[in-house]
């Protein structure tokens, strides 16, 4: 009886696909002005962002023919804008973010071009300068993103796909006036291994 369980049990894992997927692209941000850190500044904003490149690990789980859910960890690498009195100097720093995202696709599992759209939610943790995500440094954010792309699958194994998001999210830092959420716009190209 236990085994006949256990095989009822095992029948929806049959009909799904899991995907794991690394790439890279570009991050580029809007409304990426932070604001200021005192009211009487004169500047509109004292920091801002700037965009960079982005790395991107995916993990899919195609839990049906039209539908699945993302799982997933990107490095943004940007760069911090200090606007001066007639000066404006630039710094590396890193955007970590996690995500999940509802994927749905107009066409069937195992076809050989899938488009596909995505919406979900995700955490942004913005390590300044001289901070460290590790040791407890940065600020965390969360926030929405929704996108979609292609993919296209080369072999029995592989696929490359290639993404366009938008993650929403409130600016970090703390400061006045920051204007708005920050819009983080990916355009990425990742190859995945199909299980």
């Amino acid at each position: 009886m236990s085994r006949i369980l256990g095989l009822l049990l095992a029948i929806p894992v049959w009909s799904q696909a899991l995907e794991m997927a690394v790439g890279g692209g570009v991050s580029r941000l809007t409304n990426g002005g932070l604001g200021k850190v005192d009211a009487a500044s004169a500047q509109q904003n004292d920091y801002s962002l700037k965009g960079g490149f982005r790395l991107v690990m995916r993990m899919t789980m195609n839990s049906g023919d039209f539908k699945g859910h993302e799982t997933g960890y990107a490095y943004n690498r940007t760069q911090l804008v200090q606007n001066g009195f007639g000066f404006s100097s630039q710094t590396g720093m890193a955007i970590h973010q996690g995500f999940y995202n509802y994927l749905l696709y107009p066409t069937r599992e195992g076809s050989r071009i899938r488009p596909f759209a995505a919406g979900g939610v995700h955490f942004a943790n913005y390590v300044p300068p001289g901070a460290s995500a590790t040791s407890g440094g940065g600020s965390t954010k969360f926030g929405v993103n929704y996108g979609g792309g292609i993919k296209i699958r080369v072999s029995e194994r592989f696929l490359l796909r290639f993404d366009a998001r938008q993650f929403l999210n409130p600016k970090p830092f703390g400061l006045i006036n920051p204007g708005g959420w920050i819009r983080m716009n990916e355009y990425s190209t990742s190859l995945a291994f199909v299980l």
